[in-house]
Order: C-alpha cells, then structure tokens, then sequence
C-alpha cells in the first residue's frame, strides 16, 4: 500500500547503490538524514548530458529533492555539496563495505540521525587517509548499537559487575561479556574450551571499545573478532561481497 505523499527539499543525503531502471533511469537507495534508506528514481539519469549525471556519486554529501507517496519515490533535484575528497584504493574498498551494510541491516524509511552521522564521519575520514581499521570498528559498533544491538561493553553479562581490564572474558551473543572462571547455571567454571566460534577478549578491549578508543594493537584485533561474529550473527550468516574483495586484495 502507498503510504502518505510527500515533498521533501534540501535534505542532506548519501548514495548507498544505483542501479538502472527502464533504458535512461537509475533507482538509488540514499541513505537520508532524517529517513534513513531512501529508494528514489532519478528519471533520464543515465543520459549522456543530463545533470544528474555527474552529481549521484557514492561517498559525496548531497542535498536532495523527492516526492511521492510508494515505495520509490522520484528524485526532483540533486545538488553535490562538495569537500570531500574522492576516495581511491582500499579506502573505497571500505567505502563499499560500509555501504553494503547499509543496504543489507537496515529498513527501507527507518530514520536512523545518530548512524547518518557515523557514516558521514567514517566516511570523512576514509577521505582523510586515516587509519582503516578503526575507522571500521567505530562504524560497525555504531551500526550494530542504532539497530537495537545493545552491544554491552562495560559490564559482565551475567553478573553486572563492572569488566575487569585484566580479566580474559568470551561474548555470549545474547549475554555479553563472561569472565573466565566463573560459574555457569550447572555450577562449572567458564573456561576457554567453553569458547567454540566465540572470540577470546581481554577486559581492557572491551573497556577500550566502550570507550571508543581503538588506540591499542589487541584492542583493534580483537575487535575485529567480536564485531565480525556480532555482525554475522545479524545477516544470518549470508556473505558480504565487499568483504570478500578486501579479503582478496590483502592476499595479493
């Protein structure tokens, strides 16, 4: 059913993915500030000299007109903002992955302001040349936390109590952190043969990422353990193909 009409002018967004729709058309899903993933059409944008062309590029903050009341709405106007740097190399390769997250765990007119912002300033710094890796794991923390993963750091998940920066804990998916040595319902100790597919985390990461601080080696390794297990997790084990061209490309 076609929800209520609307009009909405200079509303900052970003394109996520284009693909062509009729013989000049594209469809783009943006990612809109205050409606989260937008599906638009932009009519006669594959047209040698329309002015659409050139302004529907990935990783460029745009402002955009649209209008409609379906599922796709049609895009009225486009205007490029400018100021940040194109991204080349892994650095796009990243800004791909970033992007396919999008497209994949969220829903379609979700606003999501808070995870608008992580996304304009991983990007930012993608274009800065900054580090990769903590660039990621800010994201993908901050995605995980706006979809209602409440990802908790900072604090054991069966007891409460405070994590322990010398402690060694596993992450039960739907528990959090469990300190190793403690008890479990049956009154065995949680020990790391306990851990299967689950990463083995020192208290200091945890405490570092709920801190935001990515600072430390272990702490951007282990990271990148449990972000990837949660992340998983959440697609239901389906592949990501940006993750698998950056797997490639370390390889070479």
């Amino acid at each position: 059913m076609a929800g209520p009409r609307q009009r909405i002018e200079q509303h900052p967004a970003w394109v996520l993915h284009t693909y062509p729709w009729r013989e000049t058309s594209l469809i783009v899903e943006m990612l809109a500030r205050d409606h989260g993933r937008v599906a638009l059409v932009a009519k006669g944008a594959r047209r040698p000299h329309s002015q659409l062309r050139g302004v529907l590029m990935a990783f460029q903050p745009l402002l955009l007109d649209w209008s409609g009341g379906g599922e796709v709405k049609t895009l009225v106007r486009a205007e490029w903002q400018g100021g940040q740097p194109l991204l080349t190399g892994r650095a796009l390769i990243c800004g791909y992955y970033l992007n396919e997250l999008l497209v994949r765990l969220t829903a379609r007119e979700d606003p999501h302001p808070r995870l608008f912002a992580a996304y304009a300033e991983a990007v930012r710094a993608l274009g800065r040349g900054e580090p990769e890796s903590p660039i990621l794991r800010r994201f993908e923390l901050a995605l995980l936390q706006d979809l209602g993963y409440e990802a908790g750091l900072a604090h054991e998940g069966d007891s409460g109590d405070p994590v322990r920066a010398e402690a060694r804990y596993l992450y039960r998916v739907e528990g959090g952190p469990v300190r190793l040595g403690t008890l479990d319902e049956a009154g065995v100790a949680i020990e790391a043969a306990a851990l299967g597919e689950q990463p083995l985390l020192s208290g200091q990461t945890l405490l570092d990422m709920a801190a935001d601080d990515f600072s430390r080696a272990e702490t951007l390794a282990q990271s990148k353990q449990l972000l990837r297990m949660l992340i998983n997790h959440t697609l239901g084990g389906q592949p990501l193909q940006s993750r698998r061209v950056l797997k490639e490309l370390q390889e070479l």
